[in-house]
């Protein structure tokens, strides 16, 4: 197979075209920048922005399958910036697959785009839509799912939404990073009573998953059009797993706390303060935030074992023990 994944050099993209490589597929990257571990992978690279429809088209050339992760995430940020890429960049994905003959897209969205500020306990993929959105990230990459799975089935094209949950582990730039950082300059507050419970999806896992549903996706196929939650089986608690992370690096656990009420009144006045200033960066809390760290949000994964047999082969304990060299290096900046 001939395959393109959009943003191979990104934290799951790269882990996705190294599983690729070593299934002997035949590897193209689409990406804007240079990345060393590409190189040493030997991938053809393709440099280029999802706003450029032309760019999108060329990379999409001879591809048979289009494994589309790239986009930018966050939860601050203009509207334009958030629908530019994660919508009309995926729209232009689309287009570039139906003109140029792709036969399969598997589509990385998120649960988000089902989150409405309540809690999800064991929650499916029967969820709606989220009718309103406290972030542009979830609101733009709804808008995109939702494109995706309509063109399922056009022409023979088929395609499909893996939507993961909270991805971590070695060589995140995101997620780990911050909560380190965050820790180490004493601005990390537990929010909420430290109950609430979540879904985490390991990386690896992740992007096995992605293969798996890529083998079972074609023309008139079971998965063809749906969207799957993937993540880990268990939940876990999240701030006894921050806890763990930290001390794992050798930091102090968080002590300090805030409630539910305080923090979404703290991050609606800093969203205020930050539109109107405006500053730079994001603001330390909000409100979509000081949901997502006090609210329990876990999902069942029933559907994916048994439409296209996902099954995570890390478990939690290990994918712990390889994350510890990542989190002490994360501690010392070495």
């Amino acid at each position: 197979m001939n395959v393109l994944v959009t943003g191979g050099g990104g934290f799951l993209g790269l882990y996705i075209v190294e599983q690729l490589v070593e299934a002997g597929e035949s590897v193209r990257v689409f990406c804007r920048g240079e990345y060393p571990r590409l190189k040493e992978l030997n991938v053809e690279t393709v440099q280029g922005d999802l706003r450029d429809a032309s760019a999108v088209q060329r990379a999409c050339d001879g591809i048979d399958t289009v494994y589309h992760t790239a986009a930018v995430s966050g939860i601050w940020g203009s509207w334009d910036y958030f629908y530019s890429i994660n919508t009309q960049g995926t729209l232009n994905i689309l287009e570039a697959c139906q003109s140029q003959g792709v036969s399969r897209l598997v589509y990385t969205s998120s649960p988000s785009v089902v989150y409405d500020g309540s809690e999800h306990k064991n929650a499916n993929e029967n969820l709606p839509y989220s009718d309103h959105y406290l972030c542009h990230y979830p609101h733009t990459k709804m808008l995109a799912e939702k494109a995706v799975l309509a063109a399922n089935g056009t022409d023979g094209f088929a395609t499909v939404a893996l939507r993961p949950h909270l991805i971590w582990g070695p060589r995140d730039n995101h997620l780990i990073p911050r909560l380190i950082q965050r820790a180490q300059s004493g601005r990390l507050r537990q929010v909420g009573d430290g109950t609430n419970l979540v879904s985490m999806s390991y990386v690896e896992n992740t992007a096995a998953a992605h293969l798996q549903v890529a083998s079972r996706l074609f023309y008139d196929s079971p998965v063809g059009g749906q969207a799957y939650f993937i993540n880990e089986p268990e939940p876990v608690l999240l701030w006894e797993w921050i806890n763990q992370l930290l001390t794992t690096a050798g930091l102090s656990p968080v002590r300090k706390r805030i409630s539910v009420k305080s923090a979404k009144r703290v991050g609606s006045v800093l969203e205020f303060i930050y539109r109107v200033l405006p500053l730079s960066g994001e603001p330390p809390m909000t409100q979509f935030l000081a949901s997502q760290l006090s609210s329990s949000h876990y999902y069942d994964i029933s559907r994916a074992r048994h439409d296209f047999g996902y099954q995570p082969s890390v478990n939690f304990e290990e994918a712990m023990r390889r994350m510890q060299p990542e989190l002490k290096r994360l501690a010392t900046g070495s």
